[in-house]
């Protein structure tokens, strides 16, 4: 059987590192996206969407299934959407009917982008909202989905200046602080690993284990893809 990944966020600063790295590890790698990833090759499909708000009518039309994963990096900050209500159509509406979209054609894997402190019971908005996200998509039975939250991420963001001068202060200070600390600083390259391998380390381990269990959720934690892919980064 081949196997297909479909993401959205592939052109984020974790997307487009995982869109790569899933390109090795599917047959099929397809993208949803406004604008196309700037490196495209013959395992990815790029599909433009260019009102998210429409995301489930693309994807019922899409050929994907029992043999397709579904990743998720999509998302935003409340001053880049300008308003709560802006942000939270973008990182729980969108996410979740593009979730609900996959869970509709039996996609049984889902792979989420979200956050370090994410809580329903937050009483930061942007941690709240992630935690309602996460809660809503579990409520769907994949039957396996898969939660990274990483703390802050090191790479690149075009047009964030003040952004990009505290993470150059964290990259010089990162040697000295311990990555078992929960809030350690993590680059985009290492978060996009972490879901790669943990993608391929699941399909690797359904060839052998015939999972019993209707539905599983698993959240990895910001210091595990640390230690996951200490070798790798």
């Amino acid at each position: 059987m081949q196997r297909k990944a479909i993401i959205i966020g592939a052109t984020g600063m974790v997307g487009e590192r995982l869109v790569k790295q899933l390109a090795s590890l599917y047959e099929t790698v397809i993208v949803l996206a406004r604008r196309s990833p700037q490196v495209m090759n013959e395992h990815m499909q790029f599909y433009q969407v260019n009102d998210f708000a429409n995301i489930a009518e693309v994807v019922s039309g899409l050929s994907i299934g029992s043999d397709t994963d579904a990743f998720s990096c999509l998302g935003t900050t409340k001053k880049q959407a300008g308003s709560e209500e802006a942000f939270r159509q973008v990182d729980f509406e969108m996410n979740f009917n593009f979730a609900q979209s996959c869970r509709d054609k039996a996609v049984p894997q889902f792979f989420l982008l979200s956050a370090l402190g994410a809580d329903v019971h937050s009483r930061f908005f942007y941690n709240r909202v992630k935690g309602e996200l996460e809660a809503a998509i579990e409520q769907l039975g994949f039957a396996q989905f898969v939660i990274f939250r990483p703390s802050l991420l090191l790479g690149e963001r075009k047009g964030r200046f003040l952004e990009t001068a505290s993470q150059k202060v964290f990259k010089l200070v990162s040697p000295l602080l311990s990555e078992s600390l929960s809030a350690h600083p993590i680059s985009v390259q290492r978060v996009a690993a972490a879901m790669a391998m943990t993608a391929h380390a699941l399909y690797e381990r359904q060839k052998f284990v015939q999972d019993t269990q209707q539905s599983q959720t698993t959240i990895i934690e910001n210091k595990q893809m640390l230690a996951m892919t200490r070798l790798k980064s």
